[in-house]
């Protein structure tokens, strides 16, 4: 049902952009399959006749396969340059490079936000819970990132008497500011939708 319901959302988007209809047509046949690792959702998204099928049992071969955790997929929708996501090794894209390059472009068309998307297919009191429950996921994963960089250089200080190299030091600092922003940003979506549910 949930499947089904997420198809009308793209079906929607797609009609509303001359630019996903183009990139459809280039990818014509072509499959990508969407892996949530250590859940059992699994999708494929089909190129055919100017849709974006989704099918969520198919047993054709995929030219691309996306597959990531349920918060890397999440920090991947988020994210102002998915590219960057997947080029720190957060979710992993294989398979055909130029078909992979086109449905990653697609998604960025497409990509509903993540609150009204949810909103209209579940309802706004689910969405909000489902939202709540992330913001309380992100915030436990922000804690422990937190707690682990301070740990790990405690005892790189105190234990092992090594100094972090501060090109490393720099790109994980920067991997916590961007994700701050980003948990930020949802934070204030599902704060306006809480509001709206509570309106009369």
């Amino acid at each position: 049902m949930l499947t089904e319901r997420l198809q009308h959302v793209i079906d929607a988007q797609v009609e509303g952009s001359p630019r996903a209809r183009e990139l459809l047509a280039s990818l014509e046949g072509r499959r990508m399959r969407v892996v949530v690792r250590h859940t059992p959702w699994e999708v494929t998204a089909h190129a055919q006749e100017g849709r974006l099928q989704l099918l969520r049992s198919d047993t054709a071969e995929a030219d691309v396969t996306l597959s990531g955790t349920p918060l890397s997929m999440l920090s991947l929708l988020r994210s102002d340059d998915p590219a960057a996501v997947i080029r720190r090794g957060d979710v992993t894209l294989t398979g055909d490079a130029e078909a992979g390059a086109r449905f990653q472009e697609l998604a960025v068309l497409l990509r509903p936000d993540i609150e009204a998307g949810l909103a209209r297919v579940i309802g706004d009191v689910p969405a909000s819970g489902i939202g709540s429950l992330v913001r309380k996921a992100l915030d436990f994963g922000r804690a422990s990132v937190n707690t682990q960089a301070a740990n790990v250089g405690e005892y790189l200080a105190h234990e092992k008497r090594l100094l972090v190299p501060q090109a490393e030091a720099r790109q994980f600092i920067e991997g916590v500011d961007v994700l701050r922003e980003h948990v930020d940003r949802l934070e204030a979506r599902i704060a306006a939708l809480e509001s709206r549910e509570k309106a009369p």
